[in-house]
């Protein structure tokens, strides 16, 4: 009775893993969790020194995913809309730090055993706008950046779940103008740097 239910359970986990193997597109969405890098600069006539990290905050991604299967690899890359959000104190008061992206990861993909898998690759990103609370910001320096995706996943029949790392290599700053309070005079650090849980759907 044992083998019986084993080999049942086998059959099954062969199935899903076949149904989900192929090339093929689809759609995915999930959460992140966010923090941007330090905010330098200083308030007011006194010079007051500001150098703070993020405070991390939930955002979110949806978008589509094509593939390319080979037996042991496989080739995976993404067009994704992104929206993160952290937050910073200044000057006693907290301001949410928003910018929405467009990421392009390229992704090589590694099968480990049955649907478990590991993948890791560049991702361009392209910063369509950012926002920090009530106080006024220029564009960024780069709106064309490149990143770091590197992550696990498992994928059972059409449906794919997976959590990555997602880490921006080059520096790009917004500088800060003012707010309604005092005049400030600093910058940004705009690089991400979050972990991402997905949901993929293959059509």
């Amino acid at each position: 009775m044992k083998k019986t239910l084993l080999i049942a359970v086998l059959t099954l986990m062969g199935s899903a893993v076949f149904a989900q193997s192929g090339s093929g597109f689809g759609i995915k969405a999930g959460l992140s969790y966010n923090k941007n890098g330090d905010l330098i600069g200083s308030v007011g006539d006194a010079g007051q020194n500001i150098s703070e990290g993020a405070e991390g905050k939930a955002g979110y991604h949806v978008g589509f995913w094509g593939k390319l299967d080979f037996p042991k690899i496989y080739l995976r890359p993404e067009l994704v809309y992104s929206k993160t959000k952290s937050s910073y104190d200044v000057n006693g008061d907290s301001n949410d730090y928003d910018i929405s992206k467009l990421d392009f990861p390229v992704l090589l993909g590694y099968k480990l055993i049955g649907p478990l898998h590991i993948f890791a690759g560049p991702a361009f990103q392209y910063t369509l706008k950012n926002d920090l609370g009530d106080i006024e910001v220029e564009d960024v320096e780069n709106d064309f950046t490149v990143g770091l995706n590197a992550g696990v996943g498992v994928n059972l029949g059409k449906i794919g779940v997976d959590v990555r790392y997602e880490r921006g290599f080059s520096e790009n700053e917004a500088r800060i103008i003012s707010n309604n309070i005092a005049d400030i005079d600093g910058r940004v650090d705009s690089r991400p740097s979050q972990i991402i849980f997905a949901l993929s759907v293959k059509l």
